[in-house]
């Protein structure tokens, strides 16, 4: 059986180009996901998150390779939701009041039982703080304008405003939340070469 691998089967969604936004249609995907607030940068919620994001994908992961299908897969990369009550407020950085989904994409091999057995089995091991707040979920977004950013996380201020106004010429609107794809590991990566999809939805 040929192995899932998001880099290369969902290459539009997760490799758009980085010198022009383009439009995509995102289809219904399944995601385990953790809610959090705060400043990224010093939140030990956001790296609790984290922590428990990638523990579940993996532990589901050899799960699945353990029951002999032949089901094998890449594990995708970290992706987040950000927004706030009040947008002002998160166009000035005021990062202490962001509000934030992380989340992992996970294959249609993974179902919810598959996870929920993850869970467990996680929980038998580690233990993770933040395992009692992820959850596995449906999440659609539809018709959404992105475009590779390749560059330090603190200034992709530029290319979202560039993604903002491609939208509004285009003839659209923006709708839902401000979306962040980090296909680049900050640990192993220089800063100038970390790569990050920056989605919308429109409508």
């Amino acid at each position: 059986m040929a192995k899932f691998d998001y880099k290369k089967d969902l290459k539009e969604l997760y490799f758009p180009p980085s010198k022009n936004p383009v439009l995509v249609d995102v289809p219904e995907m399944n995601f385990v996901m953790v809610d959090g607030s705060g400043d990224p940068n010093n939140s030990t919620q956001f790296q609790e998150a984290i922590e428990v994001l990638y523990g579940l994908s993996y532990t589901a992961k050899f799960a699945l390779k353990k029951q002999g299908t032949g089901e094998e897969y890449v594990v995708p990369a970290l992706e987040g939701l950000w927004w706030s009550p009040d947008m002002d407020v998160f166009v000035m950085g005021a990062k202490d009041k962001w509000l934030w989904t992380l989340m992992i994409m996970q294959p249609p091999a993974v179902t919810a039982e598959l996870m929920a057995a993850a869970s467990e089995e996680l929980r038998k091991r580690k233990n993770p703080t933040a395992l009692d707040r992820a959850r596995f979920e449906a999440f659609t977004e539809g018709l959404c304008a992105q475009i590779m950013y390749i560059g330090p996380y603190s200034e992709e201020g530029l290319t979202i405003a560039g993604l903002h106004e491609f939208i509004k010429e285009s003839g659209h609107s923006l709708r839902g939340k401000h979306h962040e794809i980090y296909m680049g590991d900050p640990r192993r990566t220089a800063p100038e070469k970390l790569k990050t999809v920056i989605r919308q939805p429109i409508s």
